[in-house]
């Protein structure tokens, strides 16, 4: 079974900005990827990768090789959403043989971590940004710890709340519980993420 362990970040006006900074240039990264998914109809992680990697670490150097991999995974749970999800106002059975539309990354998208990007130990969460590392010490309870270290790790997300404090996601879950995440079940009424313009090709 999943769970879901949501960690405000208790940041300064200068740790803010660094978080900022990894946001836009993680929407960079997304939005150099996107129209490859458009082309080539494809947002398979796996291929995407083999698509996309060695320019992106060109292209994008200060990301780091494991952030950019995680940018690939973050547009790739995008396209399964805007076009495989049931829901979606653009899911593949409605477009027919119109163009892919192009996926928009706003600067306010999530970003997406995992164990080799941010790591927790002894109440200590460590993340990277574009300028080094930066550390929190959090107030999580012994059995919080405990689940982060023991149970698998499905997704790790940063992002900013309405009232502008960044907020860490962790979504846990069994091992045996390889199915698809709980947040890609999530299109009420068929809503697209607020982060995410769809531009329709004429």
């Amino acid at each position: 079974m999943n769970s879901l362990l949501r960690i405000p970040l208790n940041a300064t006006p200068e740790q803010v900005e660094r978080l900022h900074a990894l946001q836009v240039g993680f929407s960079r990264v997304c939005n150099a990827i996107s129209p490859v998914v458009q082309q080539t109809r494809t947002w398979n992680r796996v291929a995407l990768h083999h698509l996309t990697y060695r320019q992106l670490r060109e292209q994008f150097p200060e990301m780091g090789s494991q952030m950019v991999c995680n940018a690939i995974y973050s547009v790739s749970r995008t396209g399964r959403l805007i076009f495989q999800h049931p829901a979606s106002p653009f899911h593949l059975s409605r477009l027919g043989d119109k163009p892919l539309p192009l996926l928009q990354f706003a600067d306010s998208c999530p970003v997406y971590f995992d164990r080799h990007t941010l790591s927790v130990k002894g109440g200590q969460l460590s993340m990277f940004t574009l300028d080094g590392r930066m550390r929190f010490q959090l107030a999580l309870r012994p059995a919080d710890e405990e689940s982060f270290h023991a149970r698998k790790l499905r997704e790790i997300v940063l992002s900013r709340r309405a009232d502008g404090v960044y907020e860490l996601s962790f979504l846990l879950g069994s091992e045996s519980n390889g199915a698809a995440l709980a947040s890609d079940q999530a299109m009420p009424d068929g809503e697209i993420p607020e982060y995410i313009m769809v531009h329709e090709t004429v």
